[in-house]
């Protein structure tokens, strides 16, 4: 007997229906949608199943056939490469890595955002950017140390989300004025009440455990109108990450920005408020459209005092981002050196007051 499995619009997982609720539940992401919901889910799935063309299915299985990754056995990370490649090394960890296998057709990205930014460019922006620090250790600006930026496609999945979004709250209006010793102040109390569906797109959600979430959220944003239809040979001369993180693992991330946008939106359109006291909040995400997609980036780490420091610019944008290590030696020789300074400034002042 076949049988059929709902899957969860917003992360992928299996849908099961609620006993106590009479409704559908996803034990993942914690979604539930109603009767009338899952019958527009359910024909969604179906229309998307059907309109995969044979163009589309030629070029996942080619991808499949010639894409191989590289697994690092030092950190675990995966690189993929074209056939082309025959031996490469992580940009993690720097180790060399060697070839595993194919990549199966499923990990192929449906659009890549082609680097803008040139290597020679990015080096020089971090040289740039270091100039302003000064506590820096010695060999963090060394030629070996700049031949480590590396160009890297980071897998990201980019989430179009559509979200009912309610919200009440106790606006406060305050104004003061004075007659003749008397200050008076009034205060007119309003409620008020949000009700909206909001769309948003192109939430991205890096797809690589290895690399910082908080390091790629400050990369932001890409412009996704320079995104064009995966083809290996934009891979040429660039290192690609094979994502380990699926929908499901990354939907949380997306769902949390998802309800901060919606909240940012409800609040800001209650204006000309002197206070805004959120009563009740109800932010849901209905349903989501992915994308996967390869988005560009310069990327280096730097391993300190047990430490990995990891930096990235902005393919796209060259904008910069990064957490500097810094080298107590140099930090105290300036303090001692300081200290020396103003001990000596101190006794040149006490000996002219003599």
């Amino acid at each position: 007997m076949e049988s059929v499995a709902f899957k969860c619009p917003n992360c992928g997982a299996e849908l099961v229906f609620s006993a106590d609720q009479q409704d559908f539940r996803c034990e993942y992401c914690q979604s539930s949608f109603t009767k009338q919901e899952m019958e527009h889910i359910a024909a969604k799935q179906e229309e998307k199943l059907e309109n995969i063309t044979p163009e589309e299915q030629q070029a996942v299985e080619e991808f499949a056939e010639n894409t191989g990754f590289y697994h690092c056995e030092s950190c675990g990370a995966e690189v993929m490469a074209d056939d082309n490649t025959a031996a490469t090394f992580c940009y993690y960890c720097h180790s060399p890595v060697i070839l595993q296998g194919r990549v199966s057709g499923e990990f192929r990205p449906s659009k890549v955002i082609p680097f803008r930014l040139s290597r020679d460019a990015a080096v020089q922006q971090f040289k740039d950017w270091c100039k302003k620090k000064w506590f820096l250790p010695s060999d963090f600006t060394s030629d070996a140390q700049m031949e480590k930026i590396v160009g890297l496609y980071v897998p990201f999945w980019v989430t179009d989300c559509e979200n009912s979004a309610d919200m009440e709250a106790l606006g406060k209006k305050v104004r003061s004025w004075t007659v003749g010793d008397t200050r008076i102040t009034e205060t007119k109390e309003y409620a008020i009440k949000r009700n909206a569906t909001v769309i948003l797109r192109g939430i991205p959600a890096d797809g690589a455990s290895h690399i910082s979430d908080v390091l790629m959220e400050a990369l932001e944003p890409f412009d996704y109108q320079a995104a064009t239809p995966f083809a290996m040979q934009y891979l040429s001369g660039f290192l690609a990450e094979k994502y380990d993180l699926n929908m499901s693992a990354v939907f949380p991330r997306v769902q949390r920005r998802a309800v901060q946008a919606c909240d940012q939106l409800l609040r800001s359109s209650a204006k000309g408020y002197t206070s805004l006291s959120v009563t009740h909040s109800d932010i849901k995400v209905l349903s989501t459209e992915w994308q996967y997609m390869m988005l560009p980036v310069w990327f280096m780490t730097y391993r300190y005092q047990d430490k990995t420091y990891e930096f990235a610019i902005n393919g796209q944008s060259g904008k910069f981002a990064g957490e500097p290590p810094v080298s107590k030696k140099k930090m105290w020789g300036f303090s001692l050196g300081l200290a020396a300074a103003v001990a000596l400034i101190s006794t040149l002042i006490g000996g002219f007051m003599l």
